[in-house]
């Protein structure tokens, strides 16, 4: 199927060839057809149309056998026909065949190669009466039978001419190639000597023909073979001039070799000076047609040369394009490779940075940790060193008291008494609370505090730096040393990275930082109470890009709503393990 470029060129090439037709038609623009036929046949070479391009060819051979040039016209009509043998025979090659083997026909019998002539124009009939077109038949009939005529077999060439004008429509249908048929007939008996009903056919032929145009091109033909007829054995040598100059007159405006047939014929008619005079015009005639024949080869020449070199250009053109395609594909395609290398580097350089990264999180995680650690075991040793100070000592020296107290009890008076009992009461509440105090001071925190206190220290830093109030809130039910250190590092990140985007684009003044824990699954919520944003169309930026590739590293889900001048809320849920 062909595509919309082939399309074109077939539609140029489709003109080329209808112009090529128009101008070979006339007998003076064989040069014109030549070319448009050479510009056709280009095109239809490259498309692979070969039933189009044998029928091109055949008008090149037409051209060419119209011009003389008998040898070139029957290698193109050979190139044709071998175009056309591999095709399925429709009625189009069936035609196109038949056209050429007529011509072939012709060209052999011009060589005087009768034997071939006479194959071609029987293969070309053969082939009409299958398309069973009558005046294709019979114009191949007609040219079968000139052959035989020529090789001067007269009774063959007779049948054939009498099969055509059996017709009897033939006359009204197509007086033209009646005349042109009777006046064969007619010069076919003549030759061979049967004068029968000469010259009354001749007649008979020029009348139909003057019924056409009194000047009609085929009519020169008849005029000259009655004034051979008269000339003949000096029958009526003044007929025979009559007629002679009559077939010169109409021949003088064509200007070929039925002009110069003309003059020969009247060289030999006329007599002295006369003869002398149109023997010299004819001589001179001759050279001109010969000249123009060989200029005409010449230019056909030319039209040939200059087109295979215009080919051979083109070709160069189409090589040095290709080569100018092939490096740009290389340097496209090197480029490409190029791009894929550094891109691929830089992928591998951020990915040791990213591991890198992540390793550095891992240390300043487990450094945070240590340091808590180490803050807390400060701690407990401070609580149990006051611990033991408060048990040790100051319990020790209040029992002491309280035994003194006790001891002095001893004093009988009523106010006395009364006074011990309420030191001794009081003392008893002392200890009991510094015992209490004691017992507090030396339990352990709760287990998994340290991240918590982690959290609240980057929150109370950042959003003092920012301006922010807030608020936090956590579920004491969630076992932190139960979370891996990974997810731990990326929900500190985020929370850093949420704040940061806060103060740098939500103009906010609070909020709310909650951690909870639902079905085993740690539920972090940040609302804010800023401007809010189009999250659509901030889904390309790299703070949030930051956010969903830390989430997706620990199978967690992100969740993002804003409403512009009430906020925004951001949901992170990671499950424990």
């Amino acid at each position: 199927m062909f595509n919309i470029k082939e399309q074109d060129s077939s539609l140029i090439a489709d003109t080329d060839y209808l112009i090529a037709q128009t101008f070979r038609k006339s007998t003076t623009y064989a040069d014109s057809a030549y070319f448009y036929y050479q510009k056709a046949e280009k095109i239809y070479r490259n498309l692979g149309d070969n039933l189009k391009l044998a029928r091109t060819i055949y008008g090149v051979a037409v051209i060419l056998k119209n011009e003389k040039d008998f040898i070139g016209s029957e290698v193109a009509s050979f190139e044709a026909i071998a175009l056309l043998e591999p095709l399925y025979e429709t009625r189009s090659v069936v035609e196109t065949k038949s056209y050429i083997y007529n011509n072939l026909g012709i060209v052999f019998k011009e060589l005087d190669e009768f034997d071939e002539s006479i194959e071609y124009n029987k293969k070309s009939l053969e082939l009409k009466y299958r398309l069973n077109v009558k005046s294709s038949i019979d114009a191949s009939k007609n040219n079968l039978a000139n052959t035989y005529k020529k090789n001067k077999q007269y009774n063959l060439a007779l049948n054939y001419y009498s099969e055509i004008l059996s017709n009897k429509d033939l006359v009204k249908e197509r007086p033209r190639i009646f005349s042109l048929v009777l006046d064969n007939y007619a010069h076919t008996r003549f030759l061979s000597g049967n004068l029968r009903e000469l010259p009354g056919l001749y007649h008979k032929a020029l009348k139909v023909s003057n019924s056409v145009g009194e000047d009609d091109y085929y009519s020169i033909i008849i005029n000259q073979h009655l004034a051979e007829y008269y000339f003949d054995n000096k029958r009526n040598v003044d007929s025979a001039r009559y007629y002679a100059y009559r077939a010169k007159n109409i021949s003088e405006k064509y200007y070929t070799d039925d002009l110069l047939k003309s003059l020969l014929l009247l060289s030999k008619i006329e007599e002295d000076h006369k003869a002398v005079e149109h023997f010299n015009a004819y001589i001179k005639l001759s050279d001109s047609l010969q000249k123009n024949e060989r200029a005409i080869r010449n230019k056909f020449a030319r039209i040939r040369f200059e087109t295979g070199q215009k080919e051979k250009e083109n070709i160069q053109l189409t090589k040095e394009r290709m080569w100018l395609f092939i490096i740009s594909v290389v340097v496209v395609i090197s480029s490409f490779l190029l791009y894929l290398v550094i891109t691929q580097r830089n992928n591998n350089i951020e990915l040791k940075f990213v591991q890198k990264q992540q390793e550095t999180n891992e240390e300043i995680y487990n450094l945070m940790l240590s340091q808590n650690e180490s803050i807390e075991e400060a701690r407990d040793l401070e609580k149990k060193r006051i611990s033991q100070e408060l048990h040790d000592g100051v319990l020790g020296r209040l029992f002491g008291t309280r035994l003194s107290l006790d001891s002095l009890n001893r004093n009988n008076s009523e106010e006395a008494i009364k006074s011990r009992d309420l030191y001794i009461t009081e003392l008893k509440t002392i200890e009991e609370e510094i015992r209490k105090v004691s017992h507090e001071l030396n339990t352990d925190f709760v287990s998994g505090s340290g991240f918590i206190d982690i959290i609240k220290t980057l929150v109370e830093t950042q959003t003092l730096a920012y301006g922010l109030g807030y608020d936090l809130k956590h579920d004491e039910s969630i076992s932190w040393d139960d979370v891996n250190n990974k997810k731990k590092i990326h929900i500190y990140r985020i929370i850093q990275e949420t704040l940061h985007n806060i103060y740098k684009h939500a103009n906010a003044e609070h909020v709310n930082i909650s951690l909870e824990l639902k079905n085993d699954v740690i539920c972090l919520s940040i609302i804010d109470n800023g401007s809010g944003y189009d999250v659509e169309k901030a889904r390309s930026g790299i703070g949030l890009k930051n956010m969903n590739s830390r989430i997706n590293e620990i199978n967690g889900i992100l969740k993002i709503t804003s409403i512009k001048n009430q906020g925004t809320t951001v949901m992170i849920e990671v499950p424990m393990i």
